[in-house]
């Protein structure tokens, strides 16, 4: 490869994957509500920003006990519940996620 032969959109590229990835690549959708499982926590939230290294939500609630996993994916269904304060933008580390999948339910914003 000749450096001089590199087009904008090729050192570009080039440039982000040095940042620690393409984020056009992202699974992620934006305006998606996600269940996130991090290392330590369960999250929900509507997807604003994926970043190279983090994604924003809103509307997130910490899920601290999801009773049934399966059920509570399935349908909605939570056992406890701790919203961020409305208008809150929540910021997750992409490194800290085991996994992610859609929230197809109204998100939990009510504490209990």
């Amino acid at each position: 490869m000749n450096i001089d032969d590199l087009t904008i959109a090729e050192i570009k590229q080039i440039n982000q994957l040095l940042k620690g990835g393409d984020v056009t690549l992202s699974p992620y959708k934006i305006g998606q509500n996600y269940f996130i499982r991090t290392v330590t926590h369960y999250l929900t939230g509507q997807l604003l920003r994926v970043t190279a290294k983090e994604l924003v939500l809103k509307d997130t609630a910490w899920i601290a006990d999801t009773g049934r996993f399966m059920e509570a994916i399935r349908d909605g269904k939570v056992s406890e519940v701790e919203p961020y304060p409305d208008g809150e933008e929540v910021i997750v580390g992409r490194g800290s996620i085991i996994d992610a999948v859609a929230w197809k339910h109204k998100l939990p914003r009510e504490q209990k």
